[in-house]
């Protein structure tokens, strides 16, 4: 398989995973007239879809024992049900953030969302594996909680120039970061126990676990929706084209992202590959304040806000990965 065999590359995939995870979103945001329940079906195909393709190519150089195929056929059953729960758990955690994404942009759901998922994986990586800094890693957790606070200040003080603004999109936002923050243990426990997983092999059962769940977690929302109407399965085969495609793009852009993160991981150490990959939810609230101008006549406090929350934000990746050097 593929490894990268320099810092240098490795550095590079790590840049463009996190420009791809900070990205992919945008696929949604140019998505009209179509559900966010319906254009999630494409993206979970095209998750699966692209890590496979990976696995099967920079996955599969030379016929050994790491080899896609080889690996699979080797690892252990609990390794690979262990990493599709994971998958399941995410698919749950990433459907509540498009959901959010639909009702209070990029710029909100992606900081507030993510940054509740770093305190959350940051606590429970050091309950189960007690290393690393513990005063950096507490003053990280408290900047990354800062950070979101002062997300929701920014996205409240919309209400003033007349914006809607709504408490569930936050409720939704804070759901999503506990279960984003939950489903990395179930995999790290596939890619490390007995006959493990590697990380092309991992990636392929994530994505898998994800679409499969999408017949319990996306049918779900589709009967109960979080804002509007019901739909039903018909609507997705009636979508428009452009929907589809951007939904499978969608896909792809992130499970590129998620490939290049975990192949890149190995070769990295862990406070590179964190604060590099952590930043996604900052390339995120970019495109969502300058492309799509989330945030537009929210009045000087808003950017205020906005500032402060980059700076904290940026403040807890960097004490975080500190505290892990």
């Amino acid at each position: 398989m593929f490894t990268p065999q320099s810092l240098t590359v490795a550095l590079l995939m790590m840049i463009v995973s996190a420009i791809c995870w900070g990205s992919w979103a945008n696929t949604y945001k140019g998505v009209k007239n179509y559900r966010f329940e319906l254009f999630y079906w494409d993206y979970a195909i095209g998750i699966f879809l692209i890590s496979l393709v990976l696995a099967l190519t920079m996955g599969s150089t030379g016929n050994d024992a790491s080899s896609f195929v080889n690996n699979v056929k080797s690892a252990d059953a609990s390794n690979i049900v262990s990493t599709m729960v994971g998958g399941a758990i995410f698919n749950l955690a990433n459907l509540l953030l498009v959901a959010a994404i639909d009702m209070a942009g990029l710029a909100v759901a992606f900081p507030v969302s993510i940054g509740i998922a770093l305190v959350v994986g940051t606590v429970l990586s050091y309950i189960l594996q007690p290393k690393g800094n513990v005063l950096f890693l507490m003053a990280g957790v408290v900047s990354a909680l800062i950070a979101v606070i002062l997300d929701g200040k920014a996205y409240g003080s919309l209400a003033s120039a007349g914006r809607a603004v709504s408490r569930k999109s936050i409720v939704t936002c804070v759901v999503s970061g506990v279960l984003m923050g939950l489903w990395n243990p179930f995999v790290a426990y596939g890619a490390t126990r007995g006959n493990p997983l590697t990380p092309y092999s991992s990636v392929v059962f994530l994505t898998l676990g994800a679409l499969l769940s999408c017949f319990i977690w996306n049918l779900y929302f589709m009967k109960r929706p979080l804002v509007g109407e019901p739909v039903s399965l018909s609507g997705f085969f009636g979508g428009p084209r452009s929907g589809h495609l951007l939904g499978l793009l969608g896909g792809a852009v992130w499970g590129t992202g998620t490939v290049f993160n975990v192949v890149a991981g190995k070769v990295t150490s862990y406070a590179i590959a964190y604060a590099i990959g952590q930043s996604a939810p900052m390339v995120a609230a970019l495109w969502g304040i300058l492309a799509w101008k989330e945030f537009d006549g929210g009045g000087s406090r808003a950017k205020v806000y906005l500032v402060l929350m980059f700076v904290f934000y940026g403040l807890a990746i960097l004490l975080v990965a500190h505290a892990n050097r």
